[in-house]
């Protein structure tokens, strides 16, 4: 018998999560020769999310509920869940229902084939046409940039198999680009292609800002293109200041040039002073973020409640348990 897996993240999201919850159970009632656990991480909603989720999880003993004790982030949020994930594989969506869970069975039938990561590339999304140029901007950048292979149009909807799992168990990234430390991770992965849907109710959670925020850890973690691009200006300033002096030795020594007493000396000195230290600092943080790459470990999520899942789940911190 298959245990699957599906994890479920969700802010504030009273509207959808007895939709999402209905149509997650309807598929997984429908597959044979498969046992199934569903995730559900609540960030710490202010609404009545945490409630409506109790009492699911007393209606439905496969639903598993962690509740955060602060707001840790969307990425950390699902790091918890596949961290926590029991499952011989797991498949994570939206509780927005935008990522359509009626097409679990045909990612499973492409994880039986032999996948063991089975991700939606977005053929269609229902933003507006800013936004949906920014996100395959992005995809596209971040997939130029980085020295990961990272599938461009693909976002959260994915299965991964049992070994890239206990992979992630090992990972203490904090703050973590999940869909890039997967698709880094390598082994046999295949995308399929779907058109994203519209949230069924309630607002967006994932704000200009946000995006932001997700494309800046996308960047970060995936690619030294800021530390050396620091580098290259301070290469550019020092290159500027040998300029500046020979400019200044060239109109004393040829033309008589008379500057103000001291002038020329103190721009000088002022200019090698800046380049020496934007360079120096960019040879470190070269070394630094090589080190910040693999040593990242603060702000693990902390476990408030949770429902349905007794014992320890996962290495990260648990204060309560109900």
């Amino acid at each position: 018998m298959t245990l699957i897996s599906i994890l479920i993240p969700c802010l504030n999201e009273e509207e959808n999560i007895r939709r999402c919850h209905a149509r997650v159970a309807a598929v997984l009632d429908g597959l044979e020769d498969v046992e199934a656990e569903i995730i559900f991480t609540d960030n710490h909603s202010t609404d009545l999310t945490f409630a409506i989720l109790r009492e699911i999880a007393e209606e439905d003993p496969r639903v598993r509920v962690f509740r955060f004790s602060r707001n840790v982030g969307y990425q950390a949020s699902v790091m918890f869940a596949y961290k926590a994930a029991r499952g011989d594989c797991a498949i994570q969506l939206d509780s927005d229902l935008q990522d359509p869970p009626e097409l679990i069975p045909t990612m499973l039938d492409l994880w039986r084939q032999g996948n063991q990561v089975v991700y939606g590339i977005r053929r269609s999304l229902p933003d507006g046409p800013v936004v949906a140029a920014l996100r395959r901007g992005f995809y596209w950048f971040i997939d130029r940039v980085s020295a990961d292979d990272l599938p461009r149009n693909a976002g959260e909807f994915r299965l991964t198999d049992r070994v890239i799992l206990d992979q992630i168990r090992r990972s203490e990234d904090r703050s973590p680009y999940m869909r890039g430390m997967i698709s880094a991770m390598g082994f046999r992965q295949v995308g399929f292609d779907y058109d994203r849907a519209a949230r069924a109710a309630g607002q967006s959670k994932f704000p200009f800002r946000a995006m932001l925020g997700l494309a800046v850890d996308g960047l970060v973690n995936h690619s030294l293109l800021p530390l050396r691009l620091a580098s290259t200006v301070s290469l550019l300033a020092g290159l500027f200041t040998f300029l500046v002096l020979l400019g200044y030795l060239v109109g004393k020594l040829l033309f008589g040039q008379e500057w103000p007493p001291g002038f020329a000396t103190l721009v000088v000195l002022l200019l090698m002073s800046m380049t020496l230290n934007a360079m120096f600092l960019g040879i470190l943080g070269e070394y630094i973020g090589r080190i910040f790459l693999q040593t990242k470990n603060i702000n693990a999520p902390i476990v408030e409640a949770a429902l349905n899942a007794p014992g320890p789940v996962t290495p990260l911190r648990m204060e309560a348990a109900e």
